[in-house]
């Protein structure tokens, strides 16, 4: 149902947040190791339902991801949610500003991820019916 792109740049996190998402009932979960990766999924023609994104990617910063997704055609509206270890107050304002719609400091419980994936898609299904 829900295809959700996922970077994480430690493979220990990618891992685990891929194993919550399929625990969640996602089928087509997309693990990529950094930015550029990214970029080249994103170039394709498959849109994902969901992204989450590290913000301390090695090669592009997730921030960056994030105005590059908010900027492309037919994406502006896919819900991202921003997993990262740097849970100061200017890192969420700026990953705000960059577009994400969610913020998740490490670290943090499956539960906690699971209600707030669940958030996100829930307002961006209402966003689409509205």
């Amino acid at each position: 149902m829900h295809k959700v792109l996922l970077v994480e740049d430690a493979p220990f996190f990618r891992k685990m947040l891929g194993d919550y998402l399929r625990a969640m009932g996602f089928k087509d979960v997309v693990e990529l190791p950094n930015g550029q990766a990214a970029l080249k999924y994103l170039a394709g023609s498959t849109r994902p339902d969901l992204v989450c994104l590290d913000l301390t990617l090695p090669d592009i910063s997730g921030y960056d991801l994030c105005e590059h997704i908010r900027r492309t055609a037919g994406m502006a509206d896919v819900p991202v949610l921003v997993v990262s270890a740097r849970d100061l107050p200017e890192d969420k304002a700026h990953a705000e500003e960059a577009g994400a719609n969610g913020y998740l400091g490490k670290p943090f419980t499956q539960d906690e991820f699971s209600r707030r994936v669940g958030q996100l898609l829930k307002s961006a299904a209402s966003r689409r019916t509205s």
